[in-house]
């Protein structure tokens, strides 16, 4: 799904959860098993799209939202569904796009989401159900219980691809404190923790979806989602510079990397389009080794997968309480790497503009009690 689809799609649902006066409204509707089509927004294009009904330009209540549902045509709201703009609507929306839906009142709202870019909200007499139209997207709102069964397994999935996570990354940590850290090593920390952001973003939608029935969920998510922001950049990073700046790094480079040197592209530019490529990949190719070594640069069907790489020890500096980025790339840049970092004495580090003498000392005996823990 595009971020902007997903982004209107979260705001949506916020708009609809349980504990809002948009949700009891639509609860309202369905109870008295009556159907409605809602606009979420106002505006020339949904007037483009409009004929008849009548401007009520009101303030919003679920038992104004119900009354007005027994008449025929649409109801439009303002898009913070503060205000109800006018029913009774005749909607004429026209859209090159062939719908996917098959009732009247669904294919109607398909095609305004996708005309008019705003949410739509069908109610289903005869299936008892509430569904969000996104850009032509379709989400039905299932009921709190059915949402918090489903946000409970997938709580329990993130609990163990979390201990997993942990795991591969204390693996990778010993293969890059022995030199001998490979492409796969990284394709496979790379994976799990991209594996663990999509579990993160599923459990999120659920506890918006679950309003203010879902502080528990939120609660949860925190305390299992902590200290995993940003992991996947970090360690992109903590790789993706060495290869820019080592264009001569000879057999420590593995083959079809060099792509990114030929590039001339900014460290930035390519941590964000390796950034974007794993989040793009289906759960089949992300579940492929060889898939995520290829946006590594690895060549597919070769042995460049199992070829040692060297990182930065940007990583490995994260762990040192209150060090500035810029000051943990200066010392990588300086020291030429993990290895140059590991034998640094604290005169060597204390050289390096923005360390000092105490700081030295802090970033010494933690990368020691690092070595020591691997």
């Amino acid at each position: 799904m595009p971020p902007h689809v997903e982004s209107l799609l979260r705001d949506a649902l916020q708009r609809v959860a349980p504990g809002t006066a948009l949700r009891e409204g639509l609860e309202r509707i369905l109870r008295g098993r009556t159907g409605a089509l809602i606009v979420l927004g106002d505006g020339k294009a949904v007037a483009d799209l409009s004929a008849g009904g009548f401007a009520i330009n009101t303030e919003f209540t679920p038992a104004r939202l119900r009354e007005l549902a027994k008449m025929d045509g649409g109801i439009v709201l303002s898009r913070d569904a503060s205000e109800i703009r006018s029913a009774a609507v005749h909607f004429m929306p026209v859209s090159d796009r062939e719908a996917t839906e098959s009732g009247t009142r669904h294919r109607t709202a398909e095609h305004i989401s996708v005309v008019t870019g705003l949410p739509v909200i069908t109610v289903s007499a005869s299936m008892n159900i509430i569904a969000l139209f996104v850009d032509g997207r379709r989400h039905t709102l299932d009921r709190p219980e059915v949402i918090l069964d489903r946000a409970n397994q997938a709580l329990n999935t993130l609990e163990r691809y979390r201990e997993r996570l942990e795991s591969v990354m204390d693996h990778l940590t010993s293969q890059e404190l022995e030199g001998s850290a490979s492409v796969r090593d990284l394709a496979l920390a790379l994976q799990r923790q991209e594996m663990v952001r999509r579990i993160i973003a599923e459990i999120s939608s659920y506890a918006l979806e679950l309003g203010t029935e879902g502080r528990l969920v939120t609660l949860q998510l925190e305390e299992l989602a902590a200290g995993t922001e940003g992991n996947t950049e970090t360690l992109l990073r903590d790789y993706a510079a060495l290869r820019l700046l080592a264009a001569d790094a000879g057999p420590r480079l593995p083959a079809g990397l060099e792509y990114l040197l030929d590039a001339g592209l900014e460290e930035d530019e390519v941590i964000a389009r390796q950034s974007a490529s794993l989040a793009e990949l289906s759960n089949a190719d992300l579940v492929d080794l060889g898939c995520v070594a290829q946006i590594l640069g690895a060549n597919p069907g070769t042995s460049s997968i199992d070829q040692v790489v060297e990182p930065r020890g940007l990583r490995l500096l994260g762990h040192v309480r209150n060090l500035p980025r810029a000051v943990a790339e200066r010392i990588a840049e300086q020291l030429g790497g993990l290895p140059g970092l590991l034998a640094a004495e604290t005169s060597e580090l204390k050289a390096v503009e923005g360390v000092g003498e105490h700081r030295a000392r802090i970033i010494r005996e933690t990368l020691g009690r690092i070595a020591e823990h691997h």
